[in-house]
Parts: structure tokens; C-alpha cells; sequence
């Protein structure tokens, strides 16, 4: 079992930057080796959505509307993953996920979620 705590969401205005984080409750450098490591987001009144996603195989995988802007790293020594946004739009205001999904068992956790509000 996996438990995901995201932090680091709030309101920015069009352009602004902003820095989420994702705290695991295992071992980030263990759990990646069988687990696909992401962050999602809902729009308000859209469906969930994957924003980009770092496979158990080691691809990282970016949605085409944030390439280029957003960017995903992750520090071991404190079992977090990080979600850079930049240049941020309206559009990408929306609640965001972390999540982990076990290849194998394809046992799937998420965290609580953050709000992101991008507006002036």
C-alpha cells in the first residue's frame, strides 16, 4: 500500500509558477522500480486527466497541453515527487492528483489532491 499527501497548490495568476509536491509513505526509489508514478488533474467539469506520468520502465510521458511548461522530478532521500508548472493558464486550473499504480497488481492510489486556480 501506498499513501500520497499533495501539497503546494493556491491561486496564481496566467504566467506565474507554481511547485506541487507529492510525499509517499514508501520508498520513492524502491516503489518506482513497479510502479507507474504521475500526476493527474480534474478540470472543473471535465473528466480526470493525466498530466504526465513516470513509467515503472523509466519513460516520463507528458500530456501535450502542458509540455514544455510543466516538468516532474522527484527527490529519494525524501520519497517526493515534484510537479514544476510554468507559464501557467487559466486552463490549467483544476484539482491535482498524485497517483501510483502498480504494474503488476495494478493496485492504483491517490492522494487527496490540490487545488490549482490560475487567474488574475
Amino acid at each position: 500500500q501506498v499513501q500520497l499527501v499533495e501539497s503546494g497548490g493556491g491561486l496564481v495568476q496566467p504566467g506565474g509558477s507554481l511547485r506541487l509536491s507529492c510525499a509517499a509513505s514508501r520508498s520513492i526509489a524502491i516503489i518506482s522500480r513497479i510502479y507507474d508514478i504521475g500526476w493527474y488533474r480534474r478540470a472543473p467539469g471535465k473528466q480526470r486527466e493525466a498530466v504526465v506520468v513516470i513509467t515503472s520502465g523509466g519513460s516520463t510521458n507528458y500530456a501535450d497541453s502542458v509540455k514544455g511548461r510543466f516538468t516532474i522530478s522527484r527527490d529519494n532521500t525524501k520519497n517526493t515527487v515534484y510537479l514544476q508548472m510554468s507559464s501557467l493558464k487559466p486552463e490549467d486550473t483544476a484539482v491535482y492528483y498524485c497517483n501510483a499504480k502498480n504494474v503488476i497488481t495494478i493496485m492504483t492510489y491517490w492522494g487527496q489532491g490540490t487545488q490549482v486556480i490560475v487567474s488574475s
